[in-house]
C-alpha cells in the first residue's frame, strides 16, 4: 500500500482547473442573471458520487486542516450520512441527505469542494469518451429562469476540465489507473475512509514477492 500524495505541481494544476471552471460558471450565471442568494433550497443535499483519487486526496488535505473537534463532528455526521443513504437505497429511493460538510447552510471546506459541486446550479454539458454528449439543465431555480429558452451556448462545458483532471489522475496513479480499484464514493465515504491509499495491483504482487 502507498499513500496518494498530490505534488506541489499537481496541486497547482488541480487548483487551476477549479479556478477556470469557476470563471466559466460565473460567466454563465451572470448571463442568465442567476444567483443562489435567497434560494429556499440547498444543493448540498443532492446525492453525488465522485470518481477520482486526486479530488479525494485534495478533500482530505482540507479535512486535515480542521481542528480535532471539527474533524470529530464531521466524522460523526459522515457516518450518519452513510447510514441514511444506505437506508434510502434499501427502500428503493434515491438518497437525499445534507452533506456532512454543510454547517449553517455553508460548506466548511469550500475551497476543497469537488468539481461536481462547483458546476451544480447552472446548465452544463460534457462529452463522454464514447462521444455521447450529456446535458445537465441546472438546478430547479435555474431551470425556472431559463424556461423554454433555447440557450445551448449558455452552459458550462465540463469536457476540457474533465480531460485535464483525467490526465492529472493518470499521472498521480503512475498511469496504472486501469489496474486499481475505481473510485465511486460520496464525500462522506471519502471522509470516513481517510486519505486514499493505493493497493499493489494483483498482477504485480507475485513480482514483488
Amino acid at each position: 500500500m502507498r499513500d496518494v500524495v498530490l505534488s506541489k505541481d499537481m496541486l497547482r494544476r488541480l487548483r487551476q482547473i477549479y479556478e477556470e471552471l469557476g470563471r466559466e460558471y460565473d460567466n454563465v450565471a451572470e448571463q442568465l442573471n442567476f444567483s443562489c442568494a435567497g434560494c429556499p433550497d440547498n444543493c448540498c443535499d443532492s446525492y453525488f458520487l465522485h470518481h477520482t483519487y486526486a479530488e479525494w486526496a485534495y478533500l482530505q488535505l482540507g479535512f486535515q486542516e480542521l481542528d480535532p473537534a471539527q474533524q470529530d463532528e464531521v466524522l460523526e455526521k459522515s457516518r450518519d450520512y452513510i447510514r441514511q443513504c444506505r437506508q434510502a437505497e434499501s427502500e428503493g429511493e434515491r438518497p437525499q441527505s445534507m452533506c456532512p460538510l454543510n454547517k449553517g447552510g455553508l460548506c466548511i471546506l469550500y475551497e476543497h469542494r469537488m468539481l461536481v459541486c462547483r458546476t451544480h446550479g447552472v446548465p452544463a454539458t460534457m462529452m463522454r469518451p464514447d462521444g455521447r454528449v450529456l446535458r445537465f439543465p441546472g438546478c430547479f431555480r435555474c431551470q425556472e429562469i431559463v424556461g423554454d429558452q433555447d440557450v445551448p451556448s449558455l452552459s458550462v462545458e465540463r469536457t476540457p476540465m474533465l480531460r485535464r483532471l483525467a490526465l492529472l489522475e493518470s499521472e498521480l496513479l503512475d498511469n496504472r489507473r486501469h489496474l486499481l480499484p475505481r473510485v465511486k464514493m460520496t464525500i462522506a465515504e471519502m471522509i470516513v475512509k481517510g486519505p486514499p491509499v493505493l493497493p499493489i495491483p494483483h498482477c504485480e504482487r507475485n513480482s514483488c514477492v
